[in-house]
């Protein structure tokens, strides 16, 4: 293997999120990807948006559901579908949900390192792609946006500001209000929206239907290994990123089971906003986040659609 095939092969560390060449290490990866694995898989995730609105047809059996025109139908009776056809840029703006909850990693690295970096390798790959990118940051101290635009450059400079902002206050409180409504006025309808964040329980925005009709809305997730099980020891010292606080965890049969139940819940939560599994990315703190973002393009192959309006919440 190649000196540069290992630097392929690396995660990314803690130390290197605030360093100048992350961004460099990020967009050799994105070049490698577009050159062998994605080619064609980054598309198909988008198809079906990016589009301009054409004419109204009649629906034949296998076209998309999402594309029919519920005011034609219901005037003449039968079922009519709207073609569109694909625009030069397709639209792509990243929600970044930064939650104090992000800020805890048991194997090295948070679950807010992993997201960052994930989300830098989508905003490049959209760049390679010549897409429309942008960025919504949301932080318990507020919010500010990118609109989405297109050029290599505008979508380095919203990455790299994305990379430096420090992370909020483990004492903010652990509530990040996501201005919805910014979205639908800020970004053309059929765009595709990228959600990252924590994914706590809490209620659903009241555009959130709206939002699903209007766009392709994505989740992306990090987990850490004691997501999934707590460590064999029934008794073991933690940092509770939102108390601020170092303390001592007992996992008896009382909390295990406690902490099956919260795992089981979070993951209905995301499963009610994200009913399409290939709307869902979920990324594990120790594991290469590149490896999981070609595997989510690439699931999009494999995996029927379903109509972005249908289920959730």
């Amino acid at each position: 293997m190649s000196e540069q095939d290992e630097s392929f092969e690396q995660p990314i560390t803690m130390s290197e999120l605030a360093s100048p060449a992350l961004l460099r290490r990020l967009e050799w990866r994105v070049q490698h990807a577009v050159q062998t694995m994605l080619t064609g898989d980054y598309r198909s995730a988008f198809r079906g948006r990016g589009m301009e609105f054409d004419q109204v047809l009649k629906y034949n059996w296998g076209d998309d559901l999402r594309d029919i025109d519920w005011n034609v139908t219901a005037r003449l009776g039968e079922p009519y579908r709207k073609k569109f056809v694909e625009e030069r840029e397709v639209t792509v703006l990243l929600v970044f949900e930064d939650s104090p909850a992000l800020q805890f990693g048991s194997a090295g690295r948070t679950r807010r390192d992993t997201l960052l970096e994930l989300a830098a390798l989508m905003m490049l790959l959209g760049a390679t792609n010549r897409d429309r990118v942008g960025l919504l940051y949301c932080s318990p101290e507020g919010f500010w946006l990118r609109r989405p635009q297109p050029g290599r450059e505008y979508t380095r400079r919203t990455a790299s500001m994305l990379l430096g902002q420090p992370p909020p206050a483990l004492d903010a409180g652990g509530t990040v209000e996501v201005p919805w409504r910014l979205a639908l006025r800020g970004v053309a309808a059929h765009s595709i929206l990228v959600w990252l964040g924590p994914f706590l329980e809490t209620p659903v925005a009241d555009e959130w239907a709206l939002l699903r009709r209007r766009y392709q809305i994505m989740g992306a997730r990090a987990d850490d290994p004691w997501d999934f099980e707590l460590p064999k020891a029934r008794r073991f010292a933690a940092f509770d990123p939102l108390a601020g606080r170092l303390m001592t965890l007992h996992t008896g049969e009382a909390e295990r089971a406690a902490h099956e139940e919260w795992r089981h819940r979070r993951d209905d939560y995301f499963q009610n906003l994200f009913p399409d599994s290939r709307d869902q990315l979920v990324a594990r703190t120790d594991e290469p986040v590149f490896d999981v973002m070609v595997d989510f393009f690439r699931r999009h192959q494999r995996v029927p659609s379903k109509p972005q309006g249908e289920g959730g919440a």
